[in-house]
């Protein structure tokens, strides 16, 4: 299937469910079931409940997607721009 042919929708993420799937509310108030595309769990972003998504859908199955792009706006859980929310470990070197 050619990407032209596949529809685009925002949406809200709601729930996080087993297996990297989510539960998406688009912005028409349908749910769908999302996964992750793997462009996404390659660059390893995160997504949260509350973050606002990009998805794809198939004409022919309107309840399952795929989740490629997370918007960086309020939504984001947020400390200081540009730090991690989890600091980094330092291990000590063996001798």
């Amino acid at each position: 299937m050619a990407k032209e042919e596949l529809l685009e929708f925002e949406g809200i993420i709601t729930e996080v469910l087993p297996e990297a799937r989510y539960r998406v509310k688009l912005v028409n108030d349908h749910e769908i079931i999302v996964y992750t595309a793997g462009r996404m769990k390659k660059n390893r972003i995160r997504t949260m409940v509350g973050d606002r998504v990009t998805v794809e859908v198939s004409p022919y199955d309107l309840n399952k997607g795929r989740m490629v792009f997370r918007h960086k706006d309020g939504a984001e859980s947020g400390g200081a721009p540009g730090r991690r929310s989890t600091p980094q470990r330092h291990f000590n070197k063996r001798r």
